[in-house]
């Protein structure tokens, strides 16, 4: 599933590509990807322009005259620009027409892909971001949040970190790779992390995130962010996907394990389980 950086790398990619278009037909070919009357949908979308193009967590969000295009790519959703001659591809389930020729094509091998419309003012005030946590960045990610976050949860650490009411945007190959560089290991009950492992997780989360997106985020299976543009995060994975191979740190062979029923890679040196009596805040805790 596209992560943060793969979503925020379509974002800035469709952005030189679409901005300014003038929707001039909308086709749906499959009609459960859209979240509301089909028909209202795309009455309301002919004769919009593409304004922004933004991104909440894992959401694409197209800014229109009018209204936003919430769009959720799920596993394998793509979006590519064709001229209207170019014959469709038989996973092409939401056709954009736009005035000059061109069209935006939404691609999806599944079909688990979902977009909402949502007026200007309604944008957050119901699903699907109204419940959305902070994105992992410094200003919203911060010690003192994440703290009040991990202490009200028993939840293993990772099962807490891949909850997108608790930090956006953060999904299994990031979630893996952030708790290696924190030495933490994912079974760990939330509550019982130390607030130096608060701390080093907390930063482990913002690095894997910036270091991603400068990448391009990470091509795995079928991600790409464009037909001509695909990330390079997964020449710098640290554990994710590496079962058997040595740890950078340690010299371990790398394990693959469940956790919450995802694939889940560890060092079992580097990362072990402690104990799982959870802990009181201390009074004067680092705020």
């Amino acid at each position: 599933m596209p992560e943060l950086p793969e979503v925020e790398t379509i974002r800035q990619t469709l952005r030189y590509k679409v901005l300014g278009k003038e929707i001039a037909d909308v086709s749906v070919r499959y009609p459960d990807i859209i979240q509301m009357d089909v028909t209202a949908f795309t009455h309301r979308l002919i004769g919009e322009r593409i304004i922004e193009i933004g991104r909440r967590g894992k959401y694409l969000l197209f800014e229109l005259d009018h209204y936003y295009l919430i769009s959720h790519l799920r596993m394998e959703g793509k979006y590519f620009l064709r001229h209207k001659t170019v014959p469709m591809d038989k996973h092409d389930h939401v056709i954009f027409s736009f005035t000059d020729g061109t069209e935006l094509r939404y691609n999806d091998v599944r079909k688990f892909g979902t977009m909402h419309l949502k007026g200007k003012d309604d944008l957050y005030r119901a699903e699907p971001l109204a419940r959305l946590g902070p994105e992992p960045t410094p200003d919203s990610l911060t010690f003192t949040y994440l703290q009040d976050a991990l202490l009200k949860r028993k939840a293993a650490i990772k099962k807490v970190l891949l909850d997108q009411e608790v930090i956006a945007g953060l999904g299994n190959i990031y979630v893996n790779e952030a708790l290696f560089m924190a030495r933490i290991h994912p079974e760990q009950p939330a509550n019982t992390l130390k607030d130096e492992e608060i701390e080093r997780l907390r930063v482990a989360c913002l690095d894997i995130i910036e270091r991603a997106i400068a990448n391009g985020g990470t091509t795995i299976r079928s991600y790409y962010s464009d037909d001509e543009v695909s990330g390079r995060f997964q020449e710098h994975l640290l554990v994710h996907g590496r079962q058997g191979e040595s740890c950078y740190t340690c010299g371990s062979p790398i394990i693959k394990m469940k956790v919450g029923g995802r694939g889940t890679y560890i060092c079992p040196r580097c990362q072990r389980l402690r104990h799982r009596k959870g802990r009181q805040r201390k009074s004067g805790a680092r705020r």
